[in-house]
């Protein structure tokens, strides 16, 4: 029989487990609920996937994430692994059939998102499965005093209801012990096994620096080829860094959700294999990211919480090498965030009124609407109803994160199509081309009506019925637009929003109102962490950070901005560290001298000057006429 490292030999060609991998799949697979709280990069994915190959059946996986639901199943299906994912709005055959391949079509994972659950053909066809786990990721969605609080996920009862002797596996990298606690009393989870990993990072400094020119400094803290991250929260802002740095001879690229899906996926693979070391992003980006050598991760606005600054900034650095999390802040941050997520709250009455002309907008009728989804241009939404953006904006994610609408922020574009000549006519045009015949029959094929009026049309169903790439199916039907084959009609937008449930005005927001008070309140505890962790220049940055998260320490890291204040001589290790940078800054610029080498580098100067004086006794450097730094 094959054993758990067989099959990470196998599909991942590792050799050995990161640390405490191996215990939560010896866990699991002795058919316990378990709980794996690993830090972000360590490994969760493996750690219910591993279980679900060594045993008969299918894994049933809930996520809140349709896009890494969809980079998992991708790179499941890459492997050889049957594996798919019920996200986006499926048609109702569609649904019947996918959900009869799990019973009978010897799948390995299924994807769902905690909505999906409100399905009755959903729940219907899980109990004929052969489930042989059930693994919940970013599980702190269902405790209310989450980060990402997730009223859909009170329905993960239904999948013990279905199948209660599958054993359980929470998966999360961000719970504080009032979240962890609550999570596994929500859960329902029978005595389980909670392991957990230390978030203590050694080899990453978190550095928090106050600074006027905040652009000036980032680019005396970037390293041309080494691979980088650059947070900051607005898509412009990103667009225009990202300029800016290349005109410096930075090679760079932006990333927001206002890109389509094929640009995000070209400037993802650049920055992976680094012809764009460096990628400047709003926070759409980072999830399901596993990029070892991430050097530095730079944030240019501070975040709304703890748990999502330690999440972007633990994307740095997974190769165990020295790294960076470095957050640049002034004054006028403070009342940003401020603005942003505290004065900008939404009330339950605000969000009733968001939600009602969210339903007028886009025609929804009362007591109708559930799980439809449509295109969502948010900027003229606002301009419509004369709507304060940030509010509005605020609004819509509370009525997304309390189940109501889910938002999809991501460029996308609606397009309807009618045919113009008769069915005989079409089919003549058809023959000798391949690529019409095989676009435009698919089409015929899923809508009807078609002939007579115009049909809005889903690109992303034709192309998984043609198995071509949705631009050439756009370029097909254009081609059926210049031929007068079609009469089509493109429309732009920024988001998707799918109704969870059927319209009833207030009733549907009163239903919710007590969570969302409550959710305002916890929003409010986490700006003040943030501060607090940015004005706090006396304990370890790291130290705070595993505080807040219920690791007890007293182990400074000696390489964070705290330490590196209070200790003008550093330690071994952060001495072979400042070494390390020093030679491949020579190596790579030449004679420098101590001013320059303080200015490039993040470590304190008298801390730099020792480590030269250890590397010129060492005779790794010389020093020349100029007083310059050269490599011996």
């Amino acid at each position: 029989m094959s054993t758990s490292l067989d099959i990470l030999k196998k599909y991942w060609g590792h050799d050995n487990f990161r640390s405490s991998q191996k215990e939560i799949i010896d866990s699991v697979l002795q058919g316990k609920d378990t709980v794996a709280l690993l830090p972000t990069g360590g490994g969760k994915s493996i750690c219910f996937q591993i279980p679900a190959l060594l045993q008969d059946g299918i894994c049933i996986v809930i996520s809140p994430l349709i896009a890494l639901m969809n980079d998992q199943v991708n790179t499941l299906n890459d492997m050889g692994i049957k594996a798919l994912s019920l996200s986006g709005n499926i048609h109702y055959n569609d649904l019947d059939r996918l959900l009869d391949n799990c019973i009978y079509g010897n799948y390995k994972f299924l994807y769902l998102s905690p909505e999906r659950l409100h399905q009755e053909l959903v729940q219907l066809r899980i109990v004929k499965m052969n489930v042989n786990l059930i693994a919940v990721d970013e599980a702190h969605c269902i405790s209310q005093w989450g980060n990402d609080f997730r009223p859909a996920y009170k329905n993960l009862h239904i999948l013990r209801e279905l199948h209660p002797k599958v054993p359980v596996i929470a998966l999360t990298a961000t719970a504080t012990p009032e979240v962890l606690a609550d999570t596994i009393n929500e859960l329902q989870l029978n005595a389980p096994n909670v392991i957990q990993k230390s978030f203590y990072r050694d080899n990453l400094a978190y550095i928090t620096w106050n600074e006027e020119d905040k652009l000036f400094r980032m680019e005396q803290i970037l390293h041309k080829h080494e691979s980088a991250i650059i947070y900051t929260r607005n898509r412009k802002g990103t667009e225009e860094i990202s300029r800016n740095l290349n005109v410096r001879g930075f090679k760079t690229s932006f990333f927001h959700g206002g890109i389509s899906a094929e640009e995000k996926k070209i400037r993802f693979k650049n920055w992976i294999q680094e012809s764009t070391p460096i990628i400047v992003a709003t926070n759409a980006f980072g999830m399901g990211i596993d990029k070892a050598n991430v050097r530095t991760v730079i944030h240019l606005d501070l975040p709304e919480s703890l748990e999502s600054y330690f999440q972007e900034a633990g994307r740095a650095g997974r190769d165990g090498e020295y790294a960076r999390a470095i957050l640049l802040y002034n004054a006028s941050d403070e009342v940003q965030v401020k603005n942003q997520f505290l004065i900008n709250l939404p009330t339950p009455d605000y969000c009733k009124l968001i939600y009602r002309k969210l339903c007028n907008y886009l025609y929804i009728a009362y007591g109708e609407g559930e799980f439809t989804t449509h295109p969502f241009h948010f900027e003229k939404f606002c301009r419509q109803y004369e709507l304060h953006t940030i509010k509005a904006y605020n609004a819509l994610q509370a009525l997304d994160r309390l189940g109501v609408v889910k938002l999809s922020v991501e460029f996308s574009r609606k397009t309807e199509v009618q045919f113009l000549i008769p069915s005989n006519a079409l089919l003549d045009y058809f023959e000798g081309n391949k690529n019409a015949s095989l676009v435009g029959k698919a089409i015929l094929r899923i809508y009807t009506g078609i002939f007579d009026k115009p049909i809005a049309i889903d690109l992303e169903l034709i192309a998984s019925k043609t198995n071509y790439e949705s631009t050439t199916i756009l370029n097909v039907l254009k081609q059926f637009e210049k031929d007068n084959v079609i009469h089509l009609e493109l429309t732009t937008t920024d988001a998707s929003l799918t109704f969870i449930e059927p319209r009833e005005d207030d009733r549907t927001i009163n239903r919710v109102s007590k969570t969302l008070n409550r959710q305002n309140n916890n929003k409010e505890r986490q700006v003040a962490s943030v501060l607090q962790f940015i004005n706090n220049g006396s304990i370890c940055k790291s130290v705070q950070l595993l505080e807040y998260f219920g690791e007890k320490t007293t182990l400074n890291c000696g390489i964070c901005s705290v330490c590196s204040k209070q200790e003008s001589i550093p330690s071994k290790k952060e001495s072979i560290l400042i070494a390390e940078k020093i030679l491949l800054l020579i190596e790579e610029e030449g004679a420098l001298s101590s001013r320059n080498i303080s200015e490039k580098l993040t470590f304190t100067e008298s801390k730099i000057i020792f480590v030269l004086r250890l590397l010129l006794d060492q005779r790794k450097i010389n020093l020349n006429t100029k007083n310059q730094y050269t490599l011996a």
